[in-house]
């Protein structure tokens, strides 16, 4: 019952900011995020993060391994590569396949837990290897 109330107080909260002029949605804007508002943003773009930022507040952000592989995305400049726990990757090296389960907190090789694919591919090689390339989830750098 109170999953429900909490459900509609925040589908009203939300539904409430389609009514808000552009000075209001930007008071709203500085006491969810810090830093500086960017001059430009528009006023969808502001809805639709502070409604993003009342969910989060009411139900919980975004699991570690996701919020953990946009960052990495942003960093890299590509999109972020997101696998959910339970995937497996599988890679044949030097004529013996390689196995890596994904969990929640990282990845299983062998019995041996790894933070990333780049230390297990390192462990694999010897050498220094990107992770999701060794594995196959980005395509080699080409001549641009």
């Amino acid at each position: 019952m109170q999953a429900n109330h909490l459900k509609s107080d925040v589908e009203r909260e939300i539904a409430d900011l389609a009514a808000l002029d552009r000075d209001n949605l930007l008071k709203h804007w500085r006491e969810a995020f810090p830093g500086p508002v960017a001059k430009h943003l528009s006023r969808p773009l502001m809805i639709r993060a502070l409604a993003w930022q009342i969910q989060a507040d009411a139900f919980g952000a975004l699991p570690k391994n996701v919020a953990r592989a946009l960052r990495s995305g942003a960093r890299s400049g590509g999109p972020p590569t997101i696998t959910p726990p339970g995937s497996r990757f599988v890679r044949e090296w030097n004529g013996h396949t390689h196995i890596v389960d994904v969990t929640d907190d990282g990845f299983v090789w062998e019995g041996q837990k790894f933070a990333s694919l780049t230390a297990i591919a390192r462990a694999i090689t010897g050498a220094h290897w990107s992770g999701p390339r060794f594995f196959g989830l980005k395509a080699k750098a080409g001549p641009s």
